[in-house]
Parts: structure tokens; sequence; C-alpha cells
């Protein structure tokens, strides 16, 4: 029976993850920086791992404790809206320790298995912003994008071993946390200096009345399709919106 490590369970994507290699038979290691199992179903094929991807004595005792793995799955991150005169220093830090150096560090952390074992696979949950033009996003496109050139590379790295790397690229989704988590407490003013306040409002209702976004299924189905591919496809966007702007470039 197969195993997969998902990072960030306790919500969103990775928990939908979680479910939807539970519900087909595998076993799942649901790892979270603060552990919830009540967010997911009590089985004998899951369990739930404390992990902070910042903290590499973490990220020892998670994979320790997840024993052989088949595929590692990166979906813990930070999110990060706003313009980028008004972002600490310190924030774009946080940004990119937990949705960079987090993924650099957790793929280190099972590659020396992966490649004496001749099989595994990474799959590294980027965004759709890495596709196309978005407002508001300067941090989080660059951590993320940051992600993809990673992983470009380290496939090529890991394909005479057999181990495999790719990345999902999920739309904008309506029901997940994401602005709440961005803004963390912060004030409109914080996150848009008043000199941008004009622009920015626009280029918000320019995203809020596009017609089509993402569920968090169609990024569950998409890191599927990604753990199981054969083709050597690379990137793999997730929901129509991400589809379609991967279909424009």
């Amino acid at each position: 029976m197969n195993t997969v490590l998902i990072t960030g369970t306790s919500s969103g994507y990775g928990r939908e993850t979680a479910l939807h290699f539970h519900a087909r038979g595998w076993n799942v290691i649901a790892t979270m920086r603060t552990p919830r199992p009540d967010v997911l179903p009590r089985s004998e094929r899951l369990r739930v791992v404390a992990l902070d991807v910042t903290d590499p004595g973490s990220i020892a005792a998670a994979v320790e404790a997840a024993g052989p793995i088949d595929v590692l799955v990166n979906n813990a991150g930070v999110p990060s809206m706003g313009v980028f005169e008004g972002t600490s220093a310190a924030h774009v830090r946080e940004v990119f320790e937990t949705n960079t150096f987090g993924v650099m560090a957790m793929t280190g952390a099972v590659l020396p298995a992966f490649r004496e074992r001749g099989s595994g696979v990474v799959v590294n949950v980027t965004s759709s912003v890495v596709l196309g033009h978005m407002p508001l996003t300067a941090v989080y496109k660059a951590s993320k994008m940051a992600v993809e050139g990673f992983t470009a590379s380290l496939a090529l790295e890991l394909a005479p071993f057999g181990v495999r790397a790719a990345t999902v690229q999920p739309g904008a989704c309506l029901t997940t946390n994401f602005a709440a988590r961005a803004a963390d407490g912060a004030s409109p003013d914080d996150l848009v200096p008043e000199p941008y306040g004009p622009w920015a409002r626009k280029a918000m209702e320019a995203f809020t009345s596009q017609d089509v976004f993402t569920r968090e299924s169609d990024v569950a189905e998409a890191v599927w399709r990604a753990a199981h591919d054969t083709t050597g496809q690379l990137r793999f966007p997730a929901g129509p919106d991400a589809v379609r702007l991967a279909q424009a470039r």
C-alpha cells in the first residue's frame, strides 16, 4: 500500500488532498504545525504528525515518524497580499522561509531514501500567480516562482534515479482562508499604502469579477494526477482559471 506525506493539512488544499488520497486507499501522513486530529477522519491509514517546515529538528522528527513514503506533497505555505512598498522585510523573510526554503528542506529530507530505492515523487504546490501578471502578490509570486524553478531543475537531477518531481498550480479559490491569513490582522492601509489605493481597488475588482474559480477538490485531483503521471509532465494547473491561464501562455 502506498504512503503519501502531505504538509499543511489542517485546512484548504492540504486537508482536501489528504482526504482524496485516503479515499483511494493510500496511507496518509497528514502533517500540521499545530496538530488538529479532529479535522480529518479517524483511520488506521491516516496519521496526524506535527511538522514545522521552517524547523530542521521538526522536519527530521516528522520524516522519521512517517517512515518510508512514496510521495511527498509540499503544500504548506504562507499567503501574502499587498503592495511591495508596504511589505516589511520581516514578512518577506517569513514568506520565503515557509514557501521556498521549507519546500527545499522537506525535499532534501526525503531524497536520499527516494534515490536509494529508485522511486518516489515530489509534488510541490505553487500557485497560478506564476502563470500570469497578478497584482498585489509580488512577494508571494516571487516565493512560488522560486519553487517552480527549483522543481524544474530538480526533476532533471532526479530522473536518472527513477524519482520524479512536479508542480501543481492552483487557481484562485474563494473557499479557503487565503485572504484572511494574508492580512494577518493588518488593516487595508497597511497592506496597500494610500497612494496605491485607487489602483489596488481596480485590481481587486477585476480579480473578483472573473467568471471561474478553483475548488479545493480541483487541487487534490491535480496532486493525484501529478503523483501518478508517467508522461514526464512537469506542471499541473489546477482549476479552470489556472488552466485558462496556462493555455494562454
